[in-house]
């Protein structure tokens, strides 16, 4: 009985990450960058946007913000890690055309605004808009499951079951 009121809390470790972005869902294999296509940071999917707003998918905190915004790190409450990778050579781009909404630390939960993008002057001056969702800790991933949709809504569609160890 103790236990139950001082002990560890349970953590539910199935979560369905939520689309970061509005637009058309990508398979990853398909992401015009090998460093994407081939998994070498992870499994995950990617997403065409129709919007300029970048949401988190899930509960959890902000792990990175990169320095020039193409980028966001979140760990999800549950320990499952992401990356939120904007675009396809953005990093060029110096944080010209993004606004972070948050830092490094920053509680999150599933829709909450994490970026907004200038996907027209992404589309000027880097090589995609496609946006890949990485999950970076693979060895922590127990299930995963990418659900299939062809449009999405950031906040709302569910786009991948992931169960960790």
């Amino acid at each position: 009985m103790l236990k139950k009121w001082f002990g560890k809390k349970e953590i539910n470790r199935t979560l369905t990450l939520k689309a970061p972005l509005t637009g058309k869902l990508v398979a990853l294999e398909e992401v015009p960058d090998p460093v994407f296509s081939e998994k070498m940071m992870g499994d995950g999917i990617a997403i065409e946007p129709s919007e300029n707003v970048v949401v988190s998918p899930v509960d959890g905190e902000i792990i990175q913000v990169f320095p020039t915004k193409h980028a966001v790190g979140i760990k999800a409450d549950n320990g499952l890690e992401i990356l939120i990778h904007v675009g396809l050579e953005t990093v060029s781009m110096n944080g010209e055309g993004f606004e972070s909404h948050v830092q490094e630390g920053s509680k999150v939960k599933t829709g909450d605004p994490l970026l907004t993008v200038n996907f027209e002057l992404v589309k000027e001056k880097a090589k995609s808009t496609v946006t890949p969702i990485i999950l970076t800790n693979a060895d922590q991933i127990e299930t995963l499951n990418k659900i299939e949709n062809n449009a999405v809504q950031k906040g709302v569609t569910g786009v991948i079951e992931v169960t960790v160890i």
